[in-house]
């Protein structure tokens, strides 16, 4: 449960950091010095906002047929970076549930389109980004 918390903490200290005046936090810096941010100015956006987001999981995710057999729900939250060019990368699962769920989880995001990426001082940077994907199961025959 504090596992779980402390996930959806980060989370939403990640989308209300800019109106909180959080200073960004370098995470990692590769060969060609270029840092991965957690937290910038401008935090990177879906096209079309939230709502466009929300819609774009609820379409595109198929509950995995081992998953419905065996009644397996919960959050699978998956982390990955938005490149300068808003290409999303590095899908990861933070935390999984399993029966197949975490792989359709890193399947849709992996095939997001690019988003608008995040910006420090005027730049754009790379941004790692994480996102609880919610499975859960309802009694229609129609799925």
């Amino acid at each position: 449960m504090r596992i779980v918390f402390t996930c959806l903490l980060i989370f939403v200290i990640s989308l209300n950091a800019n109106a909180q005046g959080i200073p960004p936090l370098s995470i990692q810096k590769d060969d060609n010095d270029t840092e991965t941010y957690t937290i910038v100015e401008e935090m990177p956006a879906y096209p079309g906002g939230q709502s466009a987001l929300v819609a774009y999981l609820s379409e595109n995710i198929k509950y995995p047929i081992e998953a419905r057999a065996a009644g397996v729900t919960g959050t699978v939250f998956i982390t990955f970076v938005i490149g300068k060019d808003g290409k999303v990368a590095n899908v990861k699962v933070l935390r999984g549930i399993g029966g197949g769920c975490d792989e359709e989880a890193v399947r849709v995001v992996s095939s997001m389109p690019a988003w608008r990426p995040g910006y420090q001082k005027g730049k754009a940077v790379i941004v790692q980004y994480n996102l609880p994907i919610k499975f859960s199961l309802n009694n229609r025959k129609d799925e």
